[in-house]
């Protein structure tokens, strides 16, 4: 079983709690007494986690970072346990998923999983190319989000879309030069909205791929916004339309 590293009270938390006996060891920052730590030490004990005093220098080399707030834990790798037609065939009512193009950073992919989780997105798609896979750095600022959203890497991302168009998904991209407003449309359906990296946009394949091509009205100076804030708007306007639709 291959091992990877978490690090943040969110991330560690959060496999602890889905989790447990996939944590193989949690160090903490032996120096730091307040309240949330010792709430955290009592949850990991609770827990049945191995306990390992260390000091900062010990956690940045552990987790290749400073923004560790004292907790880092080895696990096991959770595997992957359907396949992206497994998650859709279980999925109840019309699915609703995130399609990620060249998305390299991990802090923006951490957001957007994080994102996709609060939406109820069923799973998050990303090429196996051009694309970054879920590390420590994606695990943190996730806030435990990649433990709990599926995230399939593909090897072709255009026949993968073309595959969702023949489950009647509707594949919505986002472009800053499309006529239409993504306002304009009807997200109740089986929706897949895709979005692609910050300046570059999507890729020309993929964007011929789409059924309709929509934008984010942008009043203000700036011409785009970050990726996963663009997420959260169209995620959530699905959630909105749905609620709506079904009250």
């Amino acid at each position: 079983m291959s091992k990877q590293i978490l690090f943040g009270f969110h991330a560690v938390t959060v496999r602890l709690k889905s989790a447990p006996k996939s944590v193989i060891e949690i160090h903490v920052d032996a120096s730091r007494r307040d309240q949330r730590m010792k709430q955290f030490v009592d949850r990991a004990r609770d827990a049945g986690a191995k306990l390992i005093d260390s000091d900062d220098d010990r956690l940045q080399k552990l987790c290749g970072s400073h923004r560790h707030q004292g907790v880092v834990a080895r696990v096991e790798v959770m595997a992957v346990s359907h396949s992206l037609d497994d998650t859709l065939d279980a999925v109840e009512g019309p699915p609703l998923l995130l399609v990620l193009d060249g998305i390299t950073d991990p802090h923006n992919l951490g957001a957007c999983l994080r994102v996709a989780d609060g939406a109820g997105a069923n799973a998050v798609i990303a090429p196996k190319d051009h694309a970054v896979g879920v590390n420590a750095t994606v695990a943190k600022v996730a806030s435990g989000a990649a433990d709990t959203v599926p995230y399939f890497m593909v090897t072709n991302l255009a026949r993968t879309l073309n595959e969702l168009k023949e489950r009647d998904i509707q594949i919505i991209g986002t472009s800053d030069d499309a006529q239409q407003s993504l306002y304009d449309l009807d997200l109740t359906g089986p929706v897949a909205i895709v979005l692609g990296a910050e300046g570059s946009g999507m890729r020309q394949l993929t964007s011929k791929t789409c059924d309709v091509l929509v934008r984010l009205p942008m009043a203000g100076a700036v011409e785009s916004l970050n990726v996963s804030v663009a997420s959260g708007v169209c995620l959530y306007e699905a959630v909105r339309q749905r609620m709506k639709s079904s009250a």
